[in-house]
């Protein structure tokens, strides 16, 4: 075997790795709605949210810990302090207080705009000038979801569309802020250290609202909590990261595309949903939007 044919298949190998590792996180990010459903079966919504956090936290210091990983500079903690005010705080909180009146398959269809969100929020953080084709499909992709949302709603929109809004436009900003760190340091620390910066508002909202919001225990109240804390924060971003940086943003992007719809057959599955014809038509709407914005951003 000659040096090239050795070099391509080790290439070979780190894509394809690259590839799995980016469609677990894809699949971790799926459940994370029905699992939040089922931690409401145990927990109140800010209950679950603090100690979300604090688990994930402290796993996530674990790591850090073992694999003694250097503080970040100085100049880096304002932008750490946006990631953990939008991923580990701001996106958990809303959405976990939209499920206790919204559907998890209504849920996933206005969250799978999340992506094109971010763009916007990335092109005017970067200043970054994307194509007419690109912002076309944008706003289609947002037009979409309002109607779904309006006509899911009856005709107005309702205190769980409010707060799934709020959730987008706190997740873009974290996730822009996060994939401007990633430059400095791998995408993994990027979020552990913004779960560590959260660790004592975590335990002491978990104090505090463990103290005043009553505690059912079930297994499906348990198995919530654990993923949404294991799984869905540290694992699912995690095995994302690794894998996006071996295969590149553009092409885990293209499999993200899959999350909406496979939290659509989650809320079937799991939970018994029934969903509305409108339901599938939407995310299948947004999923093509999406992949337009791709092939313009290339």
């Amino acid at each position: 075997m000659t040096a090239q044919d050795s070099a391509t298949r080790t290439n070979s190998i780190a894509v394809s790795s690259g590839t799995l590792l980016a469609a677990l996180g894809v699949i971790a990010f799926s459940l994370t709605f029905p699992s939040t459903v089922w931690g409401l079966e145990s927990f109140g919504p800010w209950s679950l949210v603090a100690v979300r956090s604090a688990l994930a936290a402290l796993i996530a210091g674990g790591f850090l810990l073992v694999m003694r990983i250097p503080l970040p500079d100085r100049r880096h903690w304002a932008g750490l302090v946006v990631v953990a005010g939008g991923v580990v705080v701001g996106f958990p909180l809303l959405t976990t207080l939209a499920l206790r009146t919204s559907t998890t398959s209504h849920a996933a269809v206005v969250v799978g705009l999340l992506p094109l969100t971010t763009a916007a929020f990335a092109a005017v953080r970067t200043g970054r000038r994307p194509s007419r084709t690109f912002w076309l499909a944008a706003l289609a992709g947002a037009a979409v979801v309002i109607a779904f949302t309006v006509q899911q709603s009856g005709g107005a929109l309702q205190t769980g569309d409010l707060y799934l809004f709020g959730a987008l436009l706190v997740c873009a900003a974290g996730y822009t802020e996060g994939g401007r760190l990633a430059r400095h340091m791998p995408g993994w620390q990027v979020i552990g250290w913004a779960l560590i910066l959260c660790l004592p508002l975590a335990l002491a909202g978990s104090a505090l609202a463990l103290a005043f919001e009553p505690v059912r225990l079930t297994a499906h109240g348990v198995i919530g909590l654990l993923w949404v804390a294991a799984g869905s924060t540290f694992f699912g971003l995690y095995v994302w990261y690794r894998g996006m940086a071996s295969i590149g943003i553009a092409k885990a992007s293209q499999l993200q595309l899959a999350q909406p719809l496979l939290t659509l057959v989650w809320s079937v599955s799991l939970l018994d949903e029934r969903l509305s014809p409108a339901a599938p038509v939407a995310a299948v709407a947004v999923l093509v939007c999406i992949a337009v914005t791709q092939r313009a951003r290339s």
